[in-house]
């Protein structure tokens, strides 16, 4: 018995120190390398990109194209944006102010479609009476095209800003209801008949469970919503009669054959959703994770 009690003390000190090693040495060097891997990860997947659109400008321009204009390279879209990022004019305004325009306009067409998706999402999965109805117009309004909103927001509101606001909500709303209340549906049974059993409130119940276990839907639905909401964003500016935006200036771009200015607009866009996807939403789903249990951090 003092054999064995005597290993395991010693393996009991080991386990301790090689615990106390992992908590200050392996943890941090492990997220440092987690975070080092998807940069290298994200520059990889972007330098792809570059390299297909460089081979396929080239093989156009030289092979296959039979237009005087050519394509545009990654290298003379990068010179033309340091220009534009410089102070240069594209079509009356400096990029900026397209930006910020098109960001006003998607900002507050999703935070209308986030609210009202929300609050509607969590009243469909809290009533098992009201979900089999409820859901039905739901899922038709998902079924809709975003530009197909375009004729009812010019009759509603005519040509302007409002119009695409309308469009980017509409287009927006349905995934964020269809997430919603999915994920509160997802709470298990049993545990809402003890809450009710012990006599938690009716917000007890939503912040305490519900709202943890459709957490997660609730992110993928705002996350879906929001790339819906900037695909039909640019699309909108087209044919809305907006006078400042990337739309507008992709659009343009292409009246005055002005394409590497439109490969600008492209990437623009491109950057800010992958900043959305990659940046914003992926911090707050690793963040979520961890409150819930699902994934350890520091």
């Amino acid at each position: 018995m003092g054999i064995q009690n005597r290993e395991d003390k010693i393996l009991n000190s080991l386990l301790e120190s090689r615990a106390d090693n992992e908590h200050v040495i392996d943890v941090p060097r492990d997220h440092t390398y987690t975070i080092i891997t998807n940069i290298l990860t994200f520059l990889i997947g972007i330098f792809i990109v570059l390299l297909i659109w460089q081979g396929f400008a080239v093989l156009y321009n030289d092979y296959i194209g039979n237009s005087l204009i050519p394509f545009t390279t990654p290298l003379e879209a990068f010179e033309r944006l340091f220009e534009l990022l410089s102070g240069g004019n594209m079509f009356g305004v400096t990029i900026y102010d397209h930006v910020f325009a098109s960001l006003k306009r998607w900002t507050m067409g999703y935070v209308i479609s986030a609210v009202i998706g929300i609050l509607t999402g969590l009243i469909l999965g809290y009533s098992t009476r009201l979900y089999p109805v409820g859901i039905i117009p739901v899922h038709i309004l998902q079924m809709i095209l975003g530009l197909a909103w375009i004729p009812i927001a010019m009759l509603m509101f005519g040509l302007g800003d409002e119009s695409a606001i309308f469009i980017i909500a509409m287009t927006a709303m349905a995934p964020i209801i269809i997430n919603v209340s999915s994920g509160i549906r997802k709470a298990p049974p049993v545990i809402m008949r003890v809450a009710n059993m012990v006599g938690s409130s009716k917000f007890s119940i939503f912040s305490n469970i519900l709202i943890p276990y459709a957490s997660l839907d609730i992110i993928n639905g705002l996350r879906i919503g929001l790339a819906n909401a900037w695909r039909v964003l640019i699309a909108a500016e087209m044919v809305v009669g907006v006078a400042v935006g990337l739309g507008y200036s992709i659009s343009q771009a292409t009246y005055v054959i002005d394409y590497s200015s439109a490969f600008v607009c492209i990437m623009v866009i491109c950057a800010i959703g992958l900043f959305v996807e990659k940046v914003v939403f992926v911090s707050i789903e690793k963040y979520i994770r961890r409150k819930i249990g699902l994934e350890e951090g520091v």
